[in-house]
């Protein structure tokens, strides 16, 4: 039988965020209680995983959201930028249907080009580089699983990427949702290289959802 690897793409639990600003890499937005939550949530569907690494973006929500695992499992959580939520010239302002930045036209000059997209990272970049922390996992633990804790739009970009999909699409119909586990199942040839076989979707947190608040930022 053919030797199985897994990674599980975590994205964070729910964000304190009262103002509705789309934070992006901005500092200092932790969990919210819920958000703690989910966490926990989360951690108890992978508990009995045979994980060999825990990994995260640096970003404080992301951290949080992996110290139940870490605990859990007693494995350090790990950094890696490759992990980070993209980059968006919105970063701080409210960027809600009907209101905020989007409203103003000194903001239209960055809506131009919505496949790249013009407002922020490349999907391209953004997929090179999930992808890139995805295989090398896959490469370094064959046999075993490495969650990782990521944001949104990374996690759904390296899915479209694996699945051999265009990378634009629309932010609204991401299956993705908060402390939803993506999974990429690898398995193993005689010479040791890897197949991606399979993609599995999870809500862990699933019974939370309800309650959380439709925010900005991922």
């Amino acid at each position: 039988m053919a030797e199985t690897t897994r990674v599980h793409l975590l994205r964070h639990g729910e964000v304190y965020n009262p103002e509705k600003v789309l934070y992006g890499r901005l500092p200092g937005y932790r969990l919210s209680e819920l958000g703690k939550q989910m966490a926990v949530l989360a951690a108890a569907a992978i508990a009995e995983l045979d994980v060999a690494r825990l990994i995260s973006s640096p970003l404080e929500r992301a951290r949080e959201t992996a110290q139940p695992i870490s605990q859990r499992l007693g494995l350090e959580v790990e950094t890696d930028d490759r992990l980070l939520e993209s980059t968006n010239v919105f970063e701080g302002q409210r960027v809600g249907v009907g209101d905020g930045v989007l409203r103003q036209p000194r903001a239209w000059r960055h809506l131009w080009n919505p496949f790249k997209p013009s407002w922020g990272e490349p999907y391209v970049q953004v997929a090179d580089r999930v992808t890139a922390v995805v295989f090398d996992a896959v490469a370094a633990n064959p046999g075993r699983d490495t969650v990782m804790v990521s944001h949104q739009m990374p996690i759904w970009v390296a899915r479209l990427r694996m699945e051999g999909r265009a990378l634009w699409h629309d932010p609204r119909r991401r299956q993705c949702a908060l402390a939803s586990l993506t999974t990429f199942e690898f398995t193993h040839a005689a010479d040791g290289s890897a197949t991606l076989a399979g993609v599995n979707y999870s809500e862990p947190a699933q019974e939370l959802l309800g309650a959380a608040s439709k925010i900005a930022g991922a």
